[in-house]
Order: structure tokens, then C-alpha cells, then sequence
């Protein structure tokens, strides 16, 4: 590391120490973020991704408890006879059914070589370009593992694994777990002898698995696979950002509707897949005042090791409002014989 970059370094530290309360010679030793400081690493991890902050991002005390329930779950209106023995009985709209979360460690853990920050030494904005390039990583990890993860192994394997499936259980698994009368597993479009004639009649028809007082729900879109995306379905990005604001545009928005509803393409969202829900039914839960963190200069390595944690879990709000196709294929005549 060059001595001029050391300064701009040791600056960082300083700064990463005020904000944790610690001193600085405790910051290459394990120490935990402050519930403030967690807080506002939360909040820029949602703001880097446009997806994360259309869903909710929740701090929770307990590591395993209720979902909170962010939706409402049913209806509320009605009418009781009390001239008698009858009495008004106020309904939960938050859902009956029990639903568990479980917020497992997960380790964010990054490197950082000396020629690299030698390099961002160069730019006024280098301590925000080491914390920026952390929490954008850091945002797309949860996204992938969100919509990949089907399992969380003691002891992860990137190589097996490259979509993160084995860190923790995502959104889509928790559905095919909990919520197996709500997925469709194999389905044809694009021909007359497909089980549908196009994608609009496949998600029209998945839209039926939804609970019926959620079909009609003005918040609803439908998730795409990348492969079903075509010019034609996806010609915008959200918003309409600038091309050097492309970084930030992670999700991609149809100028048209697909069954009815606006389709949606996020991030490593999976192949031959639609999800049809509101956004805010999904969400991530971290558990407070346990985020841990050291960073440690390495020279073995010609780097900087951060090491960080977080206790995280990827949650459904409401199982009835979910509808979940997988393996949706473009059917493919068969050949025919000489």
C-alpha cells in the first residue's frame, strides 16, 4: 500500500471506528456494528438496488420467531347480529396461519488488494468507494439468494454452488416448502398443442392459484425468467435511467402487461420461471444487534480482509398471495419421422 493511500485508508478506519463506537485499534478485532450504524448500512444496502427497495427490509429482535405480517392477508368487513347472544369478532388481517422465520448467520466476507485501493486513492470519494462497492455486493447477494437458495449448508461451496443455493433458504423454496398447492411445476407455451398458447394464458391461468380474495389485487406483477424476456415485453428499464445509471437499474419493467398484470424482471431471478405476487410480500429480516465485522490488513495477501456477518432471514408475508410456475418451457413440435 502506498503512503498516500494509507492516509486515505487509516481515514476510513477512523471512520468505520466512530461510527461503531470502538477504537480504532479494535476495528481489526471482532467487534458488533451499533443498532444505529446497522441501521444505516441496512438502509444503503436497499437504496443501492431498486428491487430491494420495493420489498421490505425489516429488523427483527428475536432469531427465530413470527413473521411480522406487512400484508394484509384477507378482508375485514361483515356484519353480526348482537341483538342476542351474538358478538363482533374483529379478525387478525395480518393472517391466522403460522409462519416461522429463522434469521441464520451469513457471512459477507471481502477482499480488497493494495493495487486496488492504491487505484481508488486517486479519486476524492475513496472511502465511499470501498463501502459502496461492500453494500452493492452485498445487496446483490441477498437478491440471488432470495430467489435461488434452497438450503443452508454449515459450510457453503461457491464452486457447487454459484447462485448462492446452498447459503439459505430463499423466497421461492420457502413457497414450494409451505405453500405447494400455490406452484406449478412444468408447462408449454407459444403453440396450439402446448398446454398454453402464450405466456399472457399461462400466467392467466396461474393467477387462479392465488387465494381468491388476492386475485384481483391492484399491486400485483408477475416475476419473468430472463429467457422469457423478449425486446418486445421488456423495451424499458425502470424509470428510463440514464446509461451511466444502468448499475443501479436492477430491475426491468414491461411496457406492456403479461396476463393482465405488469411483468417484472429482477435480477437472477431463475430461468423458465414466473412468480406472481405483490413485492411487498417479500421481505428480509436481519436481526438487530447482531451484525459483525473486522477488518483486518493482510500482508500475506497484499490486502484488506473484511470480515462481516449478518443474521438474515428471506421471508414470505403471506402464503396466499403467491403463485409460482417453474419449468415453463417453449414447446417444441415433435419431429417428424423420414
Amino acid at each position: 500500500m502506498r503512503n498516500e493511500t494509507r492516509v486515505l485508508f487509516n481515514g476510513y478506519l477512523n471512520q468505520i471506528a466512530a461510527l461503531c463506537s470502538i477504537a480504532v485499534a479494535d476495528v481489526s478485532k471482532k467487534f458488533n456494528v451499533t443498532p444505529s450504524a446497522q441501521q444505516k448500512l441496512e438502509t444503503k444496502l436497499q437504496q443501492s438496488s431498486k428491487f430491494l427497495s420495493m420489498i421490505n427490509i425489516v429488523p427483527v429482535e428475536e432469531q427465530v420467531g413470527e413473521a411480522i405480517g406487512l400484508t394484509i392477508s384477507g378482508t375485514i368487513a361483515g356484519r353480526t347480529d348482537t341483538s342476542g347472544a351474538g358478538r363482533r369478532s374483529p379478525r387478525d388481517v395480518t393472517g391466522l396461519v403460522k409462519n416461522e422465520y429463522f434469521c441464520k448467520q451469513t457471512d459477507y466476507d471481502t477482499y480488497l488488494p493494495y493495487a486496488k485501493l492504491d487505484a481508488w486513492a486517486k479519486f476524492p470519494d475513496f472511502q465511499t468507494r470501498i463501502s459502496g462497492a461492500i453494500v452493492e455486493r452485498c445487496a446483490l447477494d441477498r437478491i440471488m439468494i432470495g430467489f435461488n437458495g434452497t438450503s443452508a449448508a454449515a459450510d457453503t461451496n461457491i464452486t457447487n454452488n454459484p447462485l448462492l443455493q446452498d447459503v439459505a433458504k430463499g423466497w421461492l423454496q420457502h413457497i414450494r416448502e409451505n405453500a405447494e398447492e400455490r406452484v406449478l411445476n412444468g408447462a408449454t407455451y407459444g403453440h396450439a398443442d402446448a398446454d398454453y398458447k402464450s405466456l399472457d394464458g399461462l400466467v392467466f391461468d396461474a393467477i387462479q392459484l392465488l387465494d381468491t380474495v388476492h386475485r384481483d389485487d391492484p399491486d400485483l406483477v408477475v416475476l419473468v425468467g430472463r429467457d422469457l424476456m423478449n425486446d418486445k415485453l421488456f423495451p424499458l428499464v425502470d424509470g428510463q435511467e440514464a446509461p451511466t445509471e444502468k448499475l443501479a437499474a436492477d430491475i426491468v419493467v414491461s411496457q406492456r402487461r403479461l396476463g393482465g398484470l405488469p411483468a417484472v424482471m429482477a435480477p437472477y431471478f431463475p430461468a423458465g420461471t414466473v412468480l406472481i405476487t405483490r413485492l411487498d410480500n417479500l421481505s428480509i429480516y436481519y436481526q438487530e444487534g447482531k451484525r459483525r465485522r473486522a477488518i483486518i490488513e493482510n500482508p500475506a495477501r497484499n490486502g484488506v480482509e473484511t470480515f462481516e456477518s449478518s443474521n438474515d432471514a428471506f421471508v414470505v408475508e403471506d402464503y396466499d398471495l403467491v403463485a409460482l410456475v417453474e419449468n415453463i418451457q417453449e414447446y417444441e413440435p415433435p419431429v417428424q419421422g423420414g
